[in-house]
């Protein structure tokens, strides 16, 4: 999964906001211009990919706005990278069970892909400099924990035709062979809407439970987006492959029939299978 694209994707959309600091800000009076000295009032605006905005030219409210952008801008790629590694460590663990092997087909009902949780992972790699990033990196790595369990919990095997060595095969087992390479995309889940924007965001904002949490609604939304877009992407990228099918072939009976298909064979619950 390209966590890069994913970081790039999520300040671009936080940017899109055009959130103003300080919030609300309005002069406190007509001496306000009176505190500073005259190259303060005025200095060149931040660049336009800082991912706040300055409510005034004030020296001060610009770097306000550049100093809190820059610690944003250092969490999201962090917490990027941090969901990345939670996609790794299920392409790791990740195996299949109780998929039956019918001749050339193989067929898993709804939570035959099973892994290891990606939540633990995601919170270990998260940034945690201070109690609210803390705050932020637990309810993140909990909704995505929940959300992608969802989702893979209901991946089924629709009759794939993965081994087509085992339409008549020449004995009476057939041996752990791998499946002809497919992409994720061909296992579908009824539950793909979990990892879709609005269920991510709204699991985040659930998890946090502080609803005045400075900015958290805009950085959910940018990086349930960003994530929605780079897995849709990742899926049809995503190989399963090398998982070894294998069974009994009833049929078998020489010399008079020298080959039959394989029956109520299954899948090797081996880790292993998704590579890219």
């Amino acid at each position: 999964m390209n966590t890069a694209m994913m970081a790039i994707g999520a300040k671009v959309l936080f940017i899109a906001k055009v959130i103003q600091l300080p919030t609300e800000w309005k002069p406190p009076g007509s001496q306000f211009p009176q505190a500073f000295k005259p190259p303060e009032l005025m200095v060149p605006p931040n660049s336009p990919t800082n991912l706040f905005r300055e409510s005034t030219l004030n020296k001060y409210h610009v770097k306000t706005a550049k100093v809190i952008g820059k610690k944003f801008e250092d969490y999201i790629d962090g917490i990027c990278t941090a969901i990345g590694a939670g996609v790794m460590a299920f392409k790791a663990t990740a195996f299949l069970q109780g998929v039956q092997v019918m001749s050339l087909s193989a067929i898993g009902m709804p939570g035959c892909l099973k892994s290891a949780p990606i939540g633990p992972v995601i919170f270990g790699a998260a940034p945690k400099a201070n109690e609210q990033e803390i705050k932020y990196s637990q309810a993140i790595a909990n909704a995505f924990d929940k959300k992608w369990k969802e989702w893979q919990d209901q991946v089924m095997i629709p009759a794939l035709p993965w081994y087509p060595a085992f339409v008549a095969f020449p004995g009476p087992m057939a041996p752990p062979m791998p499946n002809v390479p497919m992409p994720l995309a061909a296992c579908p889940s009824a539950m793909i809407t979990s990892l879709m924007a609005p269920s991510l965001k709204s699991e985040m904002i659930d998890q946090l439970g502080e609803s005045d949490a400075l900015h958290h609604e805009e950085l959910f939304e940018a990086l349930a987006m960003a994530f929605q877009s780079v897995f849709l992407m990742w899926l049809p990228t995503q190989m399963v492959m090398l998982a070894m099918g294998t069974g009994p072939i009833p049929t078998f009976v020489p010399p008079f029939v020298p080959a039959g298909p394989v029956i109520a064979g299954n899948i090797l619950p081996t880790p292993g299978i998704l590579l890219s």
